[in-house]
C-alpha cells in the first residue's frame, strides 16, 4: 500500500482527494492537515509514501512547508493547487515537489482515463528517492565523442516529470545570443503552459514564447509547447496538431522531434530530459538518421530515468551529459569556432 498524507486548508478539497485514492486499492490516505505547519508535522509521525499539497494555505504556505520537508525528512511531494497559482507552482518545483494538478480536476466526473493516468504516475513518483543533481564527466554514446562541427539551425528538447526544474537549469545557462531557436515540448497536464512561460522567464536572457499556431520561429527564442497540442516544426513556422496522443502523450517529444529532423536535417540537436517512459526515443532516432546530434540526460542528474535511459537504449544518443554541462555543449555545438 501506498501511503498518503493530503495537505489542503479545504475540507471539500480533502474529501475529494480521499475519494479519489480510496478508488484504487494501491492507495491508503493516512492523513489529513489543513495547513503547512500541520503537514509538516504530520509528515514527521506518519511518515507517509506520498503528500498531496496545495500552495495557499493559512499560516505556513504550501512552499514553506515543502522547504522544510525536503530539507529535513525528504518525502515525494505532488502539488495539487488551484489555476491561480500557476506561477507558484513551479517555484514549488524548484523546491522539490515532483509533479502537479489543479484542483478542478478532481472531482466526480473525472473521466477513467484521466484517473488512470494520474493513478500510474503517483504510483511511480511515489518510490522516488530524492537525489543530489550531480552527475559524474560527460559520457559519449554510439558516435564515441567524435562529433564533427556542422552549422546547427535548431535545438528541440523534450522533458516530463522533473523537466521544469531541470529546463530551468539549461536554459538559465545559454547567453541572451544563442544564434538558434530552442523548441521544447513539457509534458503538461495540467494547463498551467502559460504560468510556465512567465516562470521561465524569470530564469533565462532568452525571449521565450508559449507557441502559436503558424508562428514564425526566431534565433534566440525558447518556444513552449501548449497543453494538449502537438507541436511540430515544417519550414519556418511552428503548427499546432490537434491529434491523437503519442506515447500516450499530447505534446508529444517523438512528434516534435521528428518534424525537427525533418526540417533541419544534419543542422538540428536533439535533448531527452528527466521524465517516465519513452517519449523521445524515437524522436531520438529520427534526429540521428537524419544527421542531427542527439543529447540525453545522464542517470545520476535525472529525477526520473525513463525518458533519457530509452532514447540511450536505441544507440542514437551521441552525448551523455550531466544536466549542468548540457547548457555548455548547446553553446559549444552552435559555435564555429567550437572546434569540434
Amino acid at each position: 500500500m501506498i501511503s498518503v498524507l493530503v495537505v489542503d486548508d479545504n475540507p471539500l478539497t480533502r474529501s475529494f482527494l480521499k475519494d479519489f485514492f480510496e478508488r484504487d486499492k494501491r492507495f491508503t490516505v493516512i492523513g489529513e492537515a489543513g495547513n503547512g505547519f500541520e503537514g509538516v508535522q504530520q509528515t514527521r509521525s506518519l511518515n507517509p509514501d506520498l503528500i498531496t499539497m496545495d500552495l495557499d494555505m493559512p499560516g505556513m504556505s504550501g512552499l514553506e512547508a515543502i522547504s522544510i520537508i525536503m530539507r529535513d525528512i525528504p518525502t515525494p511531494i505532488v502539488v495539487i493547487s488551484s489555476q491561480d497559482s500557476a506561477k507558484i507552482v513551479y517555484e514549488a518545483t524548484v523546491k522539490g515537489a515532483l509533479e502537479f494538478y489543479p484542483k478542478h480536476i478532481f472531482t466526480p466526473s473525472m473521466s477513467h482515463s484521466q484517473r488512470q493516468d494520474i493513478y500510474e504516475t503517483l504510483n511511480r513518483i511515489s518510490g522516488i528517492k530524492r537525489k543530489k543533481h550531480r552527475g559524474p564527466d560527460p559520457t559519449y554514446g554510439s558516435s564515441q565523442g567524435k562529433l564533427v562541427y556542422r552549422p546547427i539551425r535548431g535545438v528541440v528538447i523534450g522533458a516530463s516529470t522533473g523537466g521544469p526544474k531541470a529546463l530551468m537549469e539549461v536554459f538559465a545557462g545559454i547567453p541572451k545570443n544563442f544564434p538558434v531557436p530552442i523548441v521544447t515540448v513539457q509534458h503538461n497536464s495540467s494547463g498551467f503552459d502559460r504560468g510556465f512561460v512567465q516562470w521561465i522567464r524569470r530564469y533565462t536572457a532568452l525571449e521565450v514564447e508559449l507557441a502559436e499556431h503558424e508562428a514564425v520561429f526566431h534565433a534566440g527564442t525558447i518556444y513552449i509547447a501548449p497543453t494538449d497540442k502537438h507541436l511540430i516544426m515544417t519550414g519556418k513556422y511552428l503548427i499546432l496538431e490537434d491529434g491523437e496522443p503519442v506515447q500516450n502523450q499530447k505534446p508529444a517529444v517523438d512528434r516534435l522531434f521528428q518534424s525537427a529532423a525533418g526540417v533541419f536535417g544534419r543542422g538540428v540537436i536533439s535533448v531527452v530530459l528527466t521524465g517516465m517512459g519513452r517519449d523521445g526515443a524515437a524522436g531520438t532516432e529520427a534526429v540521428r538518421k537524419a544527421g542531427g546530434i542527439t543529447i540525453a540526460q545522464n542517470e545520476e542528474s535525472s529525477l526520473i530515468y525513463g525518458m533519457p535511459k530509452s532514447a540511450i537504449e536505441t544507440g542514437c544518443v551521441d552525448m551523455i551529459l550531466p544536466l549542468s554541462d548540457i547548457a555548455k555543449w548547446l553553446i559549444a555545438l552552435t559555435m564555429p569556432q567550437g572546434g569540434l
